[in-house]
C-alpha cells in the first residue's frame, strides 16, 4: 500500500506562485513514477504533470506547460509542483499519486484527500 499527503494549497491572485508538496509513504521501494492530478469544479480529475525516479523525465499537461515545474527528492520520498503564472482556470483540487511507467502511466497509490488551489483576485 503506498499513501500520500498533498499540502501548500491556498489562495493566490492570478499571475502568482504557489509549491504543493506530497509526501509518499509505505511501500514506496515499487515506485518508479509520481504524479500531479487536478480536479476542478464539474471537470474530471486530470493528470498535470508526471515524473519518473529512474531518469527524472517528466510529462505536463498542455495547459500547464512553461508555467509548472514538477521535482521529486527520492531520498526524501517527496515530491513537488511549482506552480508560476497562476491563472483562475488552474483553480482546482490537486492530488498526487505514485506507480509507474511502462508503455503508460499506471497508478496504484491511495488517492490522498488533495490541497485546494484557488487563483482569484
Amino acid at each position: 500500500q503506498v499513501q500520500v499527503v498533498e499540502s501548500g494549497g491556498g489562495l493566490v491572485q492570478p499571475g502568482g506562485s504557489l509549491r504543493l508538496s506530497c509526501v509518499v509513504s509505505g511501500s514506496t521501494f515499487s515506485i518508479s513514477a509520481m504524479g500531479w492530478f487536478r480536479r476542478a469544479p464539474g471537470k474530471q480529475r486530470e493528470l498535470v504533470a508526471a515524473i519518473t525516479s529512474g531518469d527524472g523525465s517528466t510529462d505536463y499537461a498542455d495547459s500547464v506547460k512553461g508555467r509548472f515545474i514538477i521535482s521529486r527528492d527520492n531520498a526524501k520520498n517527496m515530491m513537488y509542483l511549482q506552480m508560476n503564472s497562476l491563472k483562475p482556470e488552474d483553480t482546482a483540487v490537486y492530488y498526487c499519486n505514485a506507480g509507474y511507467y511502462s508503455g503508460s502511466y499506471v497508478w496504484y497509490g491511495s488517492w490522498g484527500q488533495g490541497t485546494q488551489v484557488t487563483v482569484s483576485s
